[in-house]
């Protein structure tokens, strides 16, 4: 069993070189997997291991950058590794919006997940998946709008043409994308934001399914592919042809072959990718067969 620890916070940090590469050793030493990412104005990350591991690497983190607590964090568990190797970046924004934040986030427009149904069921909220359109695809909340912006960089297009007479309840998989989109609104005006505290994970793990709002299933950026309610893995694959979700109903379509493409790419592969993706997965079964282990398998 696996921990899987989804954390960020909004901080000013400092000798990011040198933190990360006390952070690459630590990682490694303790058999962390997962993605980190530092830059000047915080951290975002989703890292997994033992829970001991977990447990060290948290308290390592928040001492090297001088950090109490995490602005939100979620711990859920796997029952298998969901990540490949362990990655530390260095980059300019924790989400590429073209906006630093280095002033104090406002806490009070953080909605709790048991208040959340409240908010999004009054007629004159406007509900906003902040997340990419293949993740909305995916799940949603009911009545959410999506904006349908395939980069994050270009969102803030659509902030803007948002009215400010209605109130305004953001959501994302674990919550940056909605406070950096929330501190963007703020600066121009807006005063009545609102965003799922936690995200979509911890609405999902506080929220009974059968008090839920939420449909479908939630995407996350691991080998797990999606979660249900509770954090229980779900039943979406990853095409190999466009690293896209799958869903049950695409499995079936006869433009799904395994490894190789999947409804939304069978038709942009050429025939050449096509028999190289093939030959992939050939290799792929044959690890199975011999009972080994295999990097693209979603379960081991």
């Amino acid at each position: 069993m696996f921990d899987v620890f989804g954390f960020y916070k909004f901080k000013k940090l400092k000798l990011l070189k040198k933190n990360r590469i006390i952070l690459q050793n630590v990682f490694i030493k303790h058999n962390i997997k997962g993605t980190l990412i530092i830059s000047k104005e915080g951290l975002n990350g989703t890292i997994s291991g033992k829970s001991k591991d977990i447990y060290f690497v948290n308290k390592k983190i928040k001492s090297l950058f001088i950090i109490k607590m995490f602005d939100s964090e979620n711990l859920s568990k796997s029952y298998f590794q969901p990540f490949h190797k362990p990655k530390i970046k260095i980059k300019k924004e924790v989400v590429p919006m073209g906006l630093n934040i280095f002033s104090k986030i406002k806490k009070n427009n953080h909605i709790e997940p048991s208040n959340w149904n409240k908010l999004i069921k009054d007629k004159n909220t406007f509900v906003l998946d902040s997340r990419k359109p293949f993740e909305f695809e995916v799940g949603t909340f009911k009545n959410a709008i999506n904006p349908s912006v395939d980069n994050f960089r270009e969102f803030p297009k659509y902030l803007k043409k948002l009215s400010k007479n209605k109130s305004i309840a953001m959501f994302c998989t674990g919550g940056i994308r909605c406070e950096k989109a929330s501190v963007y609104l703020e600066k121009r005006g807006f005063n009545n934001i609102f965003q799922l505290k936690g995200g979509v994970l911890n609405y999902l793990k506080k929220v009974k399914q059968k008090n839920s709002l939420w449909k479908g299933e939630c995407f996350v950026f691991d080998n797990r592919i999606s979660v249900k309610h509770n954090l229980e893995v779900g039943s979406y694959l990853m095409c190999s042809g466009c690293r896209k979700p799958v869903s049950p109903k695409d499995k079936k379509s006869s433009k799904y072959e395994e490894g190789v493409s999947c409804p939304r790419c069978y038709s942009k592969l050429s025939e050449a990718q096509k028999e190289r993706f093939r030959m992939r997965q050939k290799q792929i079964n044959l690890a199975k067969k011999a009972g080994k282990r295999h990097i693209f398998q979603k379960h081991y």
